[in-house]
């Protein structure tokens, strides 16, 4: 078997030297749009992007999903998996996203949220190298000095991201800590050749069906069967990204 390589330490990772991240600011950009959509560029070599519990149901719908662990930190995060190696996404050809749905974390660009280093405030910031930004065409952010209810919008959005990721934070440390979370190898069948993907972690279903009642009674008053079945579900997806890697093959 040709394994494709661990996972675990590059998710969502960009090329910073190619993006100019700026606080966001009424005066410096007054004449800036921005334009709906995905900055396709970018995400072509994105093979995981992070998801939040949120929109584990419509994700488990496009794509499979899984956890990477990092090992500095012993911490997991949920992502989307895009593609079956390192640098590959199945779901852009040519300057076009063909999935139906696209996670909140690539769509959020180019704007941003950075947390105050010092205060547990946090301020907005664009990448005013992103192609999604202009002044001629798009959306505009300010008009006379404030902000357009466009920007508003944007905000409340990143703002949620803010939210439902501190959320799905401690729904992926629960899972954690009651040791649902397995190292797990995926096999698929490319073209009749088998391919190993390593690196990922999946709900322990076994382990989820022998779990006290108390501690599934605790499941379900957090509120975290619905997210775990759609997790469960999204694996089949795995089979997709197969067909995909076929087909572009």
């Amino acid at each position: 078997r040709d394994a494709i390589g661990d996972w675990s330490s590059d998710v969502c990772s960009s090329d910073l030297a190619e993006q100019q991240v700026q606080p966001l600011h009424n005066e410096k950009h007054a004449n800036i749009k921005i334009q709906n959509g995905i900055n396709v560029d970018f995400m072509k070599t994105q093979h995981l992007v992070p998801v939040v519990a949120h929109e584990f149901a419509r994700v488990a719908n496009e794509f499979p999903m899984s956890f990477v662990k990092n090992n500095e930190a012993g911490t997991f995060q949920a992502v989307a998996m895009f593609g079956l190696e390192p640098g590959e996404n199945l779901f852009v050809e040519g300057d076009k996203w063909t999935a139906s749905f696209a996670p909140m974390a690539s769509t959020r660009y180019p704007l941003g949220l950075v947390k105050h280093p010092d205060q547990d405030q946090f301020g907005i910031v664009i990448d005013e190298a992103s192609p999604l930004v202009s002044e001629t065409d798009g959306n505009a952010l300010f008009e006379n000095g404030e902000e357009t209810d466009y920007l508003k919008r944007r905000k409340e959005s990143l703002v949620s991201f803010i939210e439902f990721s501190q959320v799905t934070d401690a729904f992926t440390k629960f899972l954690a800590d009651k040791e649902l979370l397995i190292a797990q190898t995926l096999t698929v069948d490319i073209k009749g050749e088998k391919k190993d993907i390593n690196g990922i972690y999946l709900i322990d279903e076994k382990k989820l069906n022998e779990l006290s009642d108390e501690d599934f009674l605790e499941l379900r008053k957090r509120g975290y069967l619905a997210p775990i079945y759609s997790f469960l579900t999204s694996t089949h997806q795995v089979a997709r990204l197969a067909r995909l890697k076929a087909k572009q093959a």
